[in-house]
């Protein structure tokens, strides 16, 4: 069986333990997709485990149902009575160019904005496969990336390994720890039951990766507070991701809400944030201030392309990614496909979002012993190379969800009730438990 977990522990210091996978059957897919959900939702668990064991003296045994992680990995919301809305932007997606494959990406509409401004506007995927069709797939990827937009070209393992970009992620770790110097003691006020209970979790990650991480967090009671700028939505995705957590709004060009933003960060444990690596600096929040502002602050993040190289600051996102990375073309040749052939699920944002989390819990661990903080960098780009390198996994089927997948209390959201995937991950004595539904992005005040 594929051995994915063993490395995930050695980037995050964790012991070396074997960890129960339960029930069998795997996502179908060109690699070991399941196997990379399991593996890092265990790592997420070990941490919280290896934390309790050094607060209380106990180890608490923990195991992965495969099963439940495959389905976690795409979503875990069941509505009852209503749907949330559709992920994709209509003419997001795979396109011919006139030499290969280019991937669009649109869900923001200012991303969709910038790929119009050069392609054209374009009403359908009609007009702009007829349109796309027309470019070198490199000239476009260049063209849209240049207008402040989202593309990428298909391109095989052999030629990332050969680009700049793949060089540099290459070299890259897993997981890039930091300590530093700045400290604060605040002792531990969780339990076996909420083991980040007093933590408070101050979230400015979008879309997926992120915001999967900080809901598992605030399934072990952490108080997350997740903050966004006035106009951005992901509507295919909120219901999904929001799960225990406040949402609150602000504007980090206005000067009001510059000062509020400052207190959070002053009161913060955490800090996740996901984006460009560039972007914080340039708001005036690079990561000396932040330590300076909050000593002892856990600061930790995620890009799409990794933190060095020529794509360091480049826009992404996970089926952005597949493309650039050789995933997709190398699901093409084992579906026999003509066209791109992604993932099953959006599998580096899931378990880049469970490393995170697990990042987090680690530094946590290291502070309440010593009172130091540290940060944590991760990418997306280097999630999919510790994947591709992991090669094929099973391909016996999973077994159909049923009704008894799924939890029997009921959530109770804006959109309508909806109940939720039972948990993946078993750890003794302390659940994985939400005490906020899902809600819509700006419906709390920005305070903690």
């Amino acid at each position: 069986m594929t051995d994915l977990l063993t490395p995930i522990q050695a980037a995050l210091g964790l012991p070396h333990t074997p960890i129960p996978f339960t029930s069998s059957g795997a996502l179908p897919s060109a690699f070991a997709v399941t196997e990379l959900a399991c593996a890092s939702i265990a790592a997420a668990g070990q941490a919280v485990s290896e934390l309790l064991h050094r607060q209380t003296a106990r180890l608490p045994d923990l195991e992965v149902d495969r099963r439940l992680a495959s389905f976690w990995f795409s979503t875990s919301i069941r509505p009852a009575g209503w749907s949330v809305p559709p992920m994709w932007d209509p003419v997001a997606g795979d396109y011919a160019a006139l030499d290969g494959w280019i991937r669009l990406h649109t869900n923001a509409p200012h991303h969709r904005a910038a790929a119009e401004r050069v392609l054209g506007t374009c009403a359908d995927r009609a007009t702009m496969a007829g349109k796309v069709a027309q470019w070198a797939k490199s000239d476009l990827e260049q063209a849209v990336v240049e207008a402040g937009g989202c593309a990428a070209e298909m391109r095989s393992r052999d030629q990332w390994q050969a680009h700049p970009q793949g060089i540099a992620v290459n070299a890259d770790p897993l997981i890039e720890f930091t300590r530093n110097h700045s400290q604060r003691v605040k002792p531990w006020q969780g339990s076996v039951a909420r083991p980040l209970a007093g933590i408070k979790v101050l979230d400015l990650t979008r879309v997926l990766a992120g915001p999967i991480a900080s809901r598992f967090l605030a399934g072990l009671g952490a108080n997350v507070l997740r903050i966004d700028p006035p106009t951005w939505d992901e509507p295919g995705v909120v219901p999904e991701v929001t799960l225990g957590k406040r949402c609150a709004r602000l504007d980090l060009h206005d000067k009001t809400d510059r000062a509020v933003f400052e207190g959070l960060l002053m009161d913060a444990d955490i800090l996740l944030h996901g984006y460009r690596a560039d972007a914080l600096e340039r708001l005036g929040y690079g990561a000396a201030y932040r330590q300076q502002l909050t000593p002892g602050l856990i600061d930790v993040c995620l890009n799409a392309y990794g933190w060095s190289g020529p794509w360091q600051d480049r826009r992404g996102f996970d089926s952005l990614v597949q493309m650039s990375s050789g995933i997709a073309q190398a699901g093409m040749g084992w579906k026999q496909a003509d066209k791109p052939t992604p993932l099953p699920v959006q599998a580096l944002d899931h378990a880049t979002g469970y490393l995170m989390a697990a990042s987090v819990i680690r530094l946590l661990a290291e502070r309440l012993s010593g009172g130091h903080g540290g940060s944590a960098r991760l990418s997306l780009a280097r999630t999919a190379k510790l994947l591709i390198e992991a090669g094929t996994g099973s391909d016996e089927p999973l077994r159909e969800e049923d009704q008894k997948d799924q939890g029997m209390e009921v959530e109770q959201t804006p959109w309508g009730p909806a109940y939720r995937l039972r948990v993946a991950l078993k750890i003794n004595g302390t659940p994985l438990q939400w005490s906020l539904p899902a809600t819509q992005l700006g419906s709390h005040h920005a305070q903690w």
